[in-house]
């Protein structure tokens, strides 16, 4: 499994970043709690899933401060 590119994370709107922000954070909670019960996890999905939540956190932090400075333009 590739990392995601943030090419491909830009086409989605708000609310599809928004939700998958919300299903990678239960995905991480899933992954630790497998871990710490000792069941087998691939350790290589910690890193994939770290860099795409902190690649969607990114474009949601960007999209939100475009909108600010666009609305204090618009003032």
């Amino acid at each position: 499994m590739a990392l995601t590119k943030i090419a491909d994370l830009r086409e989605l709107d708000d609310q599809a970043i928004a939700d998958q922000i919300v299903d990678l954070k239960k995905q991480l909670f899933n992954l630790r709690f497998q871990k710490a019960t000792r069941q087998e996890v691939k350790p290589h999905q910690f890193k994939h899933l770290r860099h795409t939540l902190a690649q969607l956190l990114t474009l949601e932090q960007e999209r939100q401060s475009s909108a600010t400075s666009a609305n204090e333009e618009g003032n």
